[in-house]
């Protein structure tokens, strides 16, 4: 094994084969690199009632969403308190939540939900102005304070008659137990749970006029709820339950501030469709703490809005706190976007754990969205058995082949400086890192430090601007260990023009090679860097 050091064109130094990762900072909100205050508690009367007292019974059978209203209207006539669901199985239609109150989830109770789509109504409201339509969330909230979900019992969503499922992620034995009725695409590749999900596309919604109620409610069935919404709430608290089965996004808090989720466990069918654990969406002040994902979509997901509706809506994610979370199943470990289209600042993410998700941490945006994100602090994360790329930043998500085109730079341009990585360990990836800028807003300012990363393909960096590759060790089997194109202002080294790679831009490019740096890109350090054959 050889490890092999950059100065600014050759590498020489020797890096040592024992490896510590200290903690980039230490636990609490003081020791954050940013400024954040101490996320607020709920405040809940002691006042508690039971369920049962509103003529509910868990049987799995008795229709209980009355009892559900009842119990909260006679809590919020009291000014709050706790509504303590028993043992049992409680199928219900949709409930909201209302302030200052606690819904108390017993161990060995499951909220389960409707799986008649007509419990769940088609309704329309505004975000800042920008109206949108969907079925109603299992579980909602709208401009409430101090409200939470706690104890140990299991919410269901009922996913299973909302989303479609492509046959490419199932086995064939589960292909042929998939649930009953439906109906399958014209090349029998996807279910759909009806006719009317399956003849409705993006398209259509798209060309939909916002006042004309019947095609909106033509197309109901294809606009699948996210299963616990809080929108514009204070002083949020999910603790302890288990989030399961959701009809698309798992929970989804929506420009609300001082959210905590502790010791909760989200889950989805890994084949589920934008089965999404937890995306924070335009909130601040947010505390992710003792948290378990094993979803079938993004995991943990920090959001701001989408292209020109989330630039105007201008509430952006910040103040994020992220720790000692474990990552299943999942599209993303840990994920910023696609759509930050109102920015995100000053997250940290430390101290987690991800097991065979795709990919570990994921930056993704493409133009047309705007926003920046900035002050991204992310330590002391582990890696097992990832599908894809254990470090990505990509900003052409959901785009062909990469131009190298530049485009004028507007307000629809995203823009991504200043990140900082360090204390990564991934053992097992399909490529180590892929950092992919635009041509005209080249990803900048990213730090990746103390790191070990073993994968089949080692590191890409292209459309990159002051990235900094400090004490990382990228252990690959194929191909070149880290590959540089279209970096600003790179300069070829004569005394490796041998080993140069020189793109057909107008700028160069560089490739290590055999344990030699062909280029000296001026914004682009390396020290240290530990690669191995």
């Amino acid at each position: 094994m050889k490890f092999v050091s950059a100065s600014p064109c050759r590498i020489l130094a020797v890096i040592a084969t024992v490896w510590t990762f200290p903690q980039a900072y230490g636990s609490g909100y003081g020791q954050l690199p940013f400024d954040m205050q101490e996320v607020k508690a709920p405040s809940i009367p002691e006042y508690t009632v039971s369920l049962i007292d509103f003529g509910a019974t868990g049987d799995g059978h008795h229709d209980n969403t009355e009892a559900f209203q009842r119990a909260f209207e006679h809590l919020k006539e009291k000014g709050g308190g706790h509504l303590n669901v028993e043992p049992g199985i409680w199928l219900t239609g949709p409930i909201a939540l209302e302030s200052n109150t606690d819904l108390h989830l017993e161990h060995g109770s499951i909220l389960l939900f409707s799986d008649n789509r007509d419990d769940y109504p088609l309704f329309r409201w505004d975000v800042a102005d920008n109206p949108a339509r969907e079925c109603v969330s299992p579980i909602s909230a709208f401009d409430k304070h101090d409200i939470s979900i706690t104890g140990h019992g299991t919410i269901n969503g009922r996913g299973e008659i909302w989303r479609p499922v492509k046959k490419m992620k199932l086995t064939n034995n589960q292909w042929k137990k998939l649930y009953g009725g439906g109906t399958l695409s014209d090349d029998g590749h996807i279910w759909y749970p009806s006719e009317s999900i399956k003849e409705c596309t993006h398209e259509k919604i798209g060309g939909a006029a916002p006042d004309d109620d019947l095609a909106w409610e033509s197309m109901r069935e294809f606009l699948r709820p996210v299963m616990v919404l809080p929108v514009r709430c204070e002083r949020v608290l999910f603790e302890d339950v288990t989030f399961e089965n959701s009809p698309r996004w798992n929970v989804r808090p929506l420009l609300c501030r001082d959210v905590t989720l502790r010791n909760v466990t989200i889950r989805n069918p890994a084949y589920a469709q934008n089965g999404d654990g937890l995306d924070i969406e335009s909130c601040s002040n947010v505390h992710v703490t003792g948290c378990t994902f094993d979803v079938g979509d993004d995991a943990i997901c920090i959001k701001s809005g989408k292209d020109r509706a989330g630039r105007m809506r201008g509430a952006p994610t910040s103040n994020v706190l992220i720790e000692e979370c474990k990552v299943y199943s999942g599209h993303g470990g840990f994920v910023i976007g696609s759509e930050m289209s109102g920015g995100v600042y000053d997250v940290a993410v430390r101290n987690c754990l991800f097991i065979g998700t795709d990919t570990g941490i994921k930056f993704k945006s493409t133009r047309g969205r705007g926003g920046a994100v900035r002050g991204i602090h992310i330590s002391d994360i582990k890696m097992v058995g990832i599908a894809g790329d254990a470090i990505t930043a990509d900003l052409y998500y959901g785009r062909k082949a990469a131009g190298q085109h530049a485009e004028p730079v507007d307000e629809s341009t995203p823009v991504f400086d200043g990140i900082s990585i360090s204390g990564i360990s991934c053992t097992g990836a399909a490529r180590a890192i892929w950092l992919n800028g635009l041509p005209e807003m080249p990803i900048r300012n990213i730090s990746i430090s103390n790191s070990i990363i073993s994968a089949e393909a080692g590191a890409i960096i292209n459309n990159a601007d002051s990235v900094t590759l400090h004490n990382v060790n990228i252990n690959h089997s194929t191909g070149s260990r880290l590959t540089v194109t279209n970096t600003a202002n790179p300069t070829a080294d004569p005394s490796a023009a041998t080993a140069a790679v020189v793109s057909t831009q107008k700028r160069h490019s560089a490739r290590l090679l055999n344990g030699v740096l062909s280029c000296k890109p001026d914004n682009l350090k390396l020290q240290n860097v530990g690669v191995s054959e």
